[in-house]
């Protein structure tokens, strides 16, 4: 799949919507020392911003519980949804009304949220105290409110987990449609007094990290109105790829697991139903089912209204960067206004490893899309690209607009394994051959790209001249000939050439968690503001893969649906790369590597296959920023003479860790 480089598209409903909600900013929220204070912008005139000028102390805390009008456990009652909200009391009391921050999640009570896996907490009246993150301490003084949704049949709801799926998605949607007025909510969990949103405007931002952010996505892939933003960081765009690429299981589970993992026990109980269906619909076959199309954001990018900033680590090895991948892809083609960041970290918060940067950009983000303030972020570079440990660069649309897919070609070195990465064609007949190692990591493969060795085929450019810079999603197509009835097939792309990154394969995942902390807003005894710092975790490495994609052979003929494979018959098949952003430097090389199971990444086949590649019909589809002509200047001319080639020596980051089937935080 390639992304295509396109520039954000104001539609008529946008204009619109913002224009309302500068209006309503001029008549609702307060004036003078009570509300949006101009502020100096960047060199320039200066525009409005919201202050810290609300009391945390005095804040509203309260919950609700919302219908979701559906049953989920089936029990002959609609389910209700625990939302706990915390708000500024003044504006209330003048008659004013405020827009709310949302983060609907499974984790509240069984896991926890952020570096630091804090829980909701309540009084011995059951009122909530504590919120988890800083989104209240920083935002609520600032007039909006945060509302704290436990989805379905976790924490304090009724209902049940189905993992992304109906019930998942209408717990966060039914608090959206109340906000606005079109759902009931209730003072109790099983009473009759009505409680309304009076004190909002229903302009509502999503946020959240992981399974929190994917709810973010699901529910603005409905089109529910009044949601306005959504900020889903390393979320999950399509719940079949979290568990299967084409065809290929990611992990030894499937989706039940994770259901009974994060629900309340009452939940679990009463959802064996639902935990049943999580198991009979999703075959670890890989084949494709209708659970899962329900479960797929993406096909219905074009429903989402809201805009869109993403924030992903290309390294992520639990939520992988398809997700981004292709998500951003489909908003690109549906005229969603978005931006992005993309950090060289794994499964990690921009809190964790760009905080101050990161709460000034938030800020202005909701202050625009819920507030309306012209505070011109909407105008600004697209994309926030990390080009080092802590050294950023920006783009005005990404991919940019130069990018282009390339298509470069396999072909036959010196000696066995080890070939040549170009754009002229292998002649007809020539191949290479591997066998299937599920004790071999692409760690392990591009440590030993120069050595012929049995579990891997990988082909290398010369020194490169110039910088190359690949930008957006790639493919590799493969023709393969199968020594068995099963395989499964791995193609990553490495910079070979030293370098110093983020460890995105130790724990933390590219970041250090520190001693000392800093606040972002007003604390309470109940609710501290303060988080522990980190820094940048690094390794100084010989070789970087820096995207990687996998598939289930058996998926030749569908990518939903696999077979069985003829021993001796050739079969072709397109391998999708994640999303990524990255500059082989001059003097580096750039290499393709096909082999088959990647160790602790992909499940193995069942049987231990030999793979024959015919090179003349195997090629990669990749996406060059200036094409073809860029990658012509880079495999010609001079090369830097301090960075010529070197013996590859296996050292740098840690062999890819086990990530358990939790789409969660970095610490657990």
């Amino acid at each position: 799949m390639e992304i295509r480089a396109r520039g954000a598209r104001w539609s008529y409903r946008t204009l619109v919507a913002a224009a309302s909600a500068a209006l309503v900013g001029v008549l609702l929220t307060p004036t003078g020392a009570l509300g949006a204070q101009p502020t100096a912008g960047p060199g320039g005139p200066r525009v409005k911003e919201s202050r810290p000028v609300y009391s945390y102390d005095d804040a509203i805390r309260e919950s609700i519980w919302v219908d979701t009008g559906i049953d989920g456990d089936e029990n002959g009652k609609t389910d209700r949804v625990a939302v706990d909200v915390i708000r500024p009391s003044e504006p209330a009391e003048r008659g004013r009304r405020v827009p709310v921050i949302m983060d609907a999640s499974p984790y509240y009570s069984c896991c926890g949220r952020g570096n630091e896996s804090q829980r909701k907490t309540y009084d011995a009246d059951g009122k909530p105290l504590g919120f988890p993150l800083y989104y209240d301490n920083y935002f609520v003084p600032r007039g909006y409110a945060f509302v704290a949704v436990d989805l379905a049949g976790t924490n304090r709801s009724d209902g049940c987990v189905d993992v992304g799926g109906r019930s998942d998605i209408q717990s966060a949607k039914a608090v959206v449609d109340w906000l606005n007025g079109r759902a009931r909510g209730y003072a109790t969990r099983t009473g009759t007094e009505r409680v309304r949103a009076d004190w909002t405007t229903g302009a509502t931002g999503m946020i959240g990290k992981s399974y929190d952010g994917t709810i973010a996505n699901g529910v603005a892939a409905t089109g529910v109105e009044g949601l306005e933003t959504i900020v889903p960081i390393s979320a999950i765009s399509s719940w079949y790829d979290y568990y299967f690429q084409q065809g290929a299981p990611l992990y030894d589970s499937g989706p039940e697991w994770l259901s009974n993992y994060v629900e309340s026990p009452e939940a679990r109980a009463r959802c064996q139903a639902v935990q049943r269906r999580l198991i009979d619909e999703a075959p670890r076959t890989g084949d494709r089912t209708g659970l899962w199309d329900e479960r797929d954001y993406v096909r219905n990018a074009k429903k989402v209204r809201a805009s869109v900033f993403a924030v992903h680590g290309a390294q992520d090895l639990n939520v992988r960067a398809k997700h981004l991948g292709q998500w951003w892809d489909a908003l690109a083609d549906a005229g969603v206004e978005r931006k992005i960041w993309l950090s060289q970290t794994g499964h990690v918060d921009p809190f964790d490893f760009r905080r101050a940067t990161w709460v000034t950009t938030l800020h202005r983000w909701f202050d625009h899309y819920l507030l309306g303030y012209e505070n011109g972020i909407d105008r600004e570079p697209m994309a926030d690209i990390e080009r080092a440990p802590d050294q950023w660069s920006t783009d005005r649309v990404w991919p940019p607009r130069t990018t282009a897919t390339t298509t470069l070609r396999p072909g036959a070195g010196a000696v066995a394994g080890v070939g040549t990465l170009g754009r002229t064609p292998a002649r007809p007949g020539t191949t290479e051959t591997f066998t299937d190692d599920p004790g071999q990591s692409e760690t392990d493969w591009a440590a030993e790209i120069d050595l012929p060795t049995a579990a891997k085929s990988g082909f290398i450019t010369r020194p490169l001249s110039r910088d190359l810079r690949l930008s957006g999603s790639g493919t590799v197509t493969v023709t393969a000939t199968p020594s068995t009835s099963t395989a499964h097939l791995s193609a990553v792309l490495v910079d070979i050439g030293p370098d110093t990154i983020r460890d995105y394969a130790a724990s933390g995942e590219g970041i250090r968690t520190l001693t000392e902390r800093t606040c972002w807003g007003p604390s309470t005894t109940a609710d501290s503001s303060c988080y522990r710092e980190t820094e940048a975790r690094t390794a100084e490495v010989g070789q970087t893969v820096f995207t990687r994609g996998w598939a289930d052979l058996g998926t030749y003929a569908s990518a939903g649906h696999g077979r069985p494979l003829t021993p001796g018959t050739p079969y072709t098949l397109t391998v999708e790369l994640a999303a990524t952003d990255h500059v082989v430097p001059a003097g580096h090389r750039l290499a393709l590597i096909i082999a088959g199971t990647d160790q602790d990444l992909i499940d193995p086949p069942s049987t231990t296959p030999t793979l024959t590649l015919d090179l003349a019909r195997t090629s990669a589809g990749l996406p060059l920023v200036g094409g073809a002509a860029a990658f012509a200047r880079a495999t010609t001319g001079a090369v830097p003479p301090y960075s010529a080639p070197r013996e590859s020596r296996h050292h740098g980051v840690a062999e890819p860790r086990r990530t358990p089937p939790i789409p969660g935080d970095s610490s657990r």
